[in-house]
């Protein structure tokens, strides 16, 4: 039997006295798109800094093809909701960032630009990118490396509708293209229908999954499908009965906001 490529087993994540994520348990087979959506608050993008190794404090397991997460390791790629790019190297040298100095000129960075829609813009700056070619960057980048796992923060929320559906599909290109398996973050339950096949969703205070939805519908899919409007109405229900068992959290003291927010912040 082929092990799952994320297995996740957490028994606890705490910020000081303040338990933000509560048995929470998953597994992501290859290949797979999973959506993790629930209110802020919840523990989502702490999650995500977890499988990404950038947050090792929790209580429980997490392994990546039967590994342990590992900060900065070539199989796991992250997008987050701003593109992030390095104002002063050229969209060819972002996107080739993980390679040194020599990174603009591996292959794979034209082959990348070339099916994000870039080849024209390799030696333009981050300056000279509208906000969607900019993420477009920022996904050829995630994707240098040719990770197994690629964890998107948000990544289209801060662009317009029409680029964001546009957005949309090329992550879901690209993705089957490389055969790459995401694990997604959003507050749109459309686009977390649309995109998925597996919906889990959360609850807070503290987090956990208070259900799961499977999107058996065929690619390429359509926006207008009936059936598409059906999976967005199971997962709002997921999420107004997580909402009723809703506790007034404890508010956070300023001494007490932990220092990996300040420095994830400044992440690439």
């Amino acid at each position: 039997m082929t092990r799952p490529l994320l297995e996740l087993a957490i028994e606890a994540k705490h910020f000081n006295r303040h338990r933000v994520i509560d048995q929470l348990d998953f597994r992501l087979e290859r290949g797979q798109i999973a959506s993790l959506v629930g209110p802020s608050g919840c523990g989502k993008s702490t999650l995500l800094r977890i499988v990404a190794g950038l947050d090792t404090a929790y209580q429980g397991e997490v392994r990546i093809k039967g590994q342990p997460p590992r900060l900065h390791s070539r199989e796991v790629g992250f997008i987050f909701q701003e593109p992030r790019l390095l104002p002063w190297l050229t969209v060819a040298e972002n996107v080739g960032f993980d390679g040194g100095k020599a990174g603009a000129r591996d292959p794979r960075v034209l082959e990348l630009l070339a099916e994000v829609g870039l080849s024209d813009f390799a030696q333009a700056y981050p300056k000279q990118l509208s906000g969607g070619m900019a993420q477009r960057a920022a996904i050829a980048r995630g994707l240098f490396t040719q990770p197994a796992l690629l964890l998107l923060d948000e990544p289209f929320s801060a662009v317009d509708a029409f680029t964001r559906m546009r957005l949309q599909d090329l992550l879901l290109s690209v993705a089957a293209r490389h055969q790459t398996t995401l694990l997604l973050v959003t507050h749109d339950v459309n686009e977390a229908a649309y995109l998925s096949d597996r919906v889990i969703v959360m609850a807070s205070r503290p987090g956990r999954i208070s259900g799961e939805v499977e999107v058996a519908l065929p690619r390429a899919r359509d926006r207008r499908d009936p059936a598409l409007a059906r999976y967005e109405a199971e997962i709002l229900t997921l999420l107004d009965d997580g909402e009723t068992s809703f506790r007034d959290p404890v508010p956070l003291t300023a001494n007490e906001i932990p220092l990996e927010f300040s420095r994830l912040a400044f992440a690439v």
